[in-house]
């Protein structure tokens, strides 16, 4: 095979007026044409993107294009493969001995695309940039509110920060992408990473480059070239039909393609949580024993195999499995039709009658007349997920056979928040999209706005804001991380199910990243040897 050009190359070398007609007619060409002009050492790869027309990575509207952003830019922070926060474009950082000042040191020699050296001023314009999105509820970075009170540049190379949470937390928190900062607010702003941005039609295709100034040394893959699809259909068929090298997907007929001599299936996580959500407000759910019965009553098994083929991440608790975060504990939800009668026993409904569905529900008698287990149970649907609905009625079917009747109801997303908000529900599945930072604080603490159980313990609080949120160092935070996860286990507020996953099939490996996470999918692609 003739190696090919790289586009970038040939417009380098071409005199300005041959090179304005070729980016004209590279413009007009269709974006499959576009293959031939990748050099041997390219890879051509297939997306969902319909409603992305800007590359800024603060203000994402797609999960799986945010993948090749994370390429062209890069924060201060990086998480590696144990989840844990390392050095990025800082060389070190540091903390005052009262934890509310962090002091980051940059790297030197580090230059955006452009050539422009990056200083501690473009780090602070894009977090003042992130913060002024956060005040209107806007951007993928919404959370930095929480933790930074000042941020500041006393130097060129030294970024200040000072925090109201003065906890080892914080250091998650760093790691958004940082912009040049005339540019926080571009369309399509320069980067520092391994990839910048040659072409990109959006809803057609984009073509990134390798970034021969990139600090850490010359990409192996020199260019990416990049295919946008509307529907998963039309997207796996090219790759079937090898009009693409690799395609990246959460669509469940992935799981039908398995790794082979020549392609390869790879799973990734990603940062959508699904849980089953318990009104513990409702008087049939208020008893600890009839929301343990009920997450005894999930065949979990059954859900992942034969609902979603094996396409998510199980986990009992809300933090991450196989990370140093989740716990080390030998429990694990299992479905055990006994104990789940044993509990809804203990708990008072004991009896047994024939409901207006003519099905054998428990009851018991509250204020002087007789009521019946039965539980409004909703659900929404998501354009990637429509088996969510499947996996309510598997449920619901599993509680009927325990004397627990639910009226399972489908209703919008916009519904089902608000009947989140105002508590009028008994269960909901829905799903949370995870922080970075590893603290379920938003989804427990009494009184959360994201805590749509209506959830109270004072242990937990406490747990919560008196240990976790000041533990400094790795060994304290995981500690109270474990406390947390098994007073949750106890209390059983709601259950948490798994991470949805997604798959990347391709015909060449790319990556030897153990752990395979959204947003950085792509992660290890511009340094693995083929």
């Amino acid at each position: 095979m003739t190696p090919m050009r790289s586009i970038s190359s040939i417009i380098i070398r071409t005199p300005l007026k041959r090179a304005l007609a070729l980016l004209l007619a590279l413009a007009l060409l269709p974006a499959a044409g576009l293959a031939e002009f990748l050099t041997d050492t390219g890879i051509h790869m297939g997306i969902i993107s319909v409603s992305t027309t800007q590359v800024n990575p603060l203000t994402p509207v797609e999960r799986e294009f945010m993948s090749l952003t994370d390429l062209m830019y890069e924060g201060l922070i990086y998480l590696d493969d144990n989840y844990r926060p390392q050095p990025c474009l800082c060389e070190r950082f540091a903390t005052s001995p009262n934890g509310q000042t962090w002091f980051f040191y940059l790297r030197e020699g580090i230059t955006f695309h452009d050539g422009t050296p990056l200083t501690a001023n473009d780090v602070v314009a894009t977090a003042q940039e992130i913060l002024r999105l956060a005040e209107n509820g806007e951007g993928r970075y919404q959370t930095l509110k929480y933790f930074i009170t000042s941020i500041e540049a006393s130097d060129s190379r030294t970024v200040v920060v000072k925090t109201g949470r003065v906890n080892y937390g914080f250091l998650y928190a760093m790691n958004f992408p940082v912009l040049k900062a005339s540019e926080v607010q571009a369309a399509n702003p320069v980067g520092t990473g391994a990839y910048y941005l040659d072409f990109f039609e959006p809803g057609v295709y984009m073509l990134l480059s390798a970034y021969l100034g990139w600090w850490q040394n010359i990409p192996e893959n020199r260019q990416i070239l990049v295919n946008f699809f509307s529907t998963n259909r039309e997207l796996i068929s090219a790759y079937e039909y090898s009009n693409v090298d690799a395609v990246l997907t959460r669509a469940i007929t992935a799981a039908q393609y398995r790794s082979g001599v020549s392609s390869y299936n790879i799973d990734y996580r990603t940062t959508q949580l699904e849980t089953l959500l318990m009104n513990n407000h409702a008087s049939e759910l208020a008893d600890v024993n009839v929301r343990q019965a009920i997450r005894y009553m999930i065949d979990m098994d059954d859900l992942v195999n034969n609902v979603y083929y094996g396409m998510v991440t199980r986990t009992d608790t809300p933090l991450i499995p196989g990370t140093w975060t989740y716990w080390n504990s030998d429990l694990r939800q299992e479905f055990n039709r006994q104990k789940a009668n044993e509990l809804l026993d203990a708990a008072g409904w004991d009896h047994f009658t024939e409901s207006t569905a003519g099905n054998q529900v428990r009851t018991r008698v509250v204020n002087g007349k007789q009521a019946n287990l039965h539980l409004r149970f909703y659900v929404y649907e998501e354009q990637d997920n429509s088996v969510r609905v499947e996996v309510a009625n598997r449920i619901s079917d599993a509680l009927l056979e325990v004397g627990v009747e639910c009226t399972v109801e489908t209703i919008t997303y916009k519904e089902a928040a608000e009947k989140l908000k105002a508590g009028s529900y008994d269960l909901c599945l829905a799903a949370f999209n995870i922080d970075f930072t590893p603290d379920p604080g938003y989804m427990l603490i009494s009184g959360n706005t994201a805590n749509y159980t209506r959830y109270r313990s004072s242990e937990m609080d406490s747990l919560i804001q008196n240990k976790l949120r000041k533990a400094m160092d790795e060994t304290e935070y995981a500690q109270a991380l474990y406390e947390i996860q098994n007073l949750f286990w106890q209390d059983c507020p709601l259950v948490c199910l798994y991470y949805r996953n997604g798959a990347i099939l391709t015909r060449q490996m790319f990556t030897d990243a153990r752990d395979v996470r959204e947003p950085e999918v792509l992660r290890g692609i511009e340094t693995f040897r083929r």
